[in-house]
């Protein structure tokens, strides 16, 4: 059993190394530690920072840009509001300028109107006294020339005439008012 025991102490056991390997492990374990400290972690750290950096000037530019979205969608809201207010106030002004001028041409027609039925009324009186002055004229001329055949003399004389006949049409007007 003893030289059981001596053989296994002779036989390098699979789980512990050697020393001499491990201490040659050791030591390239920390000059590749070194190495990667001094040149692949500053240039990690380096890329690290700058992927960083523009990572948040991305994210403030996106908010910055963002921002002024706003902004420029409220100006746009403000002045939609704004003209609608305007374009609401040309649309009464011109429904009330409508309105008058509306007024202003019904005026103006009835005016015309008024106008016109005078100086049709004014013709109409006129043609009445031009009728009624030839009726006038024409029955003295009538009523003459009768009386003159009942009479039997003639009444030539201008004054005669127009004297008979003015009489002559008082008492038609009289005798003609009475009935």
């Amino acid at each position: 059993m003893k030289t059981q025991l001596i053989l296994a102490a002779e036989t390098p056991s699979p789980i512990i190394p050697h020393i001499p390997e491990l201490i040659l492990g050791l030591v390239a374990f920390l000059i590749l530690f070194l190495l990667l400290k001094k040149f692949a972690v500053p240039r990690f750290e380096a890329l690290y920072t700058e992927r960083t950096e523009k990572i948040e000037g991305g994210i403030e530019k996106a908010e910055q840009a963002q921002a002024k979205a706003e902004e420029a969608l409220e100006k746009y809201t403000a002045q939609l509001q704004e003209a609608r207010t305007e374009a609401a106030k040309i649309r009464d002004d011109a429904r009330g300028e409508a309105e008058q001028i509306k007024a202003e041409l019904r005026a103006q027609a009835e005016a015309e109107q008024q106008r016109i039925v005078a100086q049709g009324e004014a013709k109409l009186q006129a043609q009445k006294a031009q009728i009624i002055a030839e009726l006038r004229a024409e029955l003295g001329r009538n009523a003459i020339e009768l009386a003159s055949r009942i009479v039997g003399e003639s009444l030539e004389d201008e004054v005669r005439r127009r004297g008979t006949v003015d009489r002559f049409l008082a008492e038609l007007e009289t005798t003609g008012a009475g009935k």
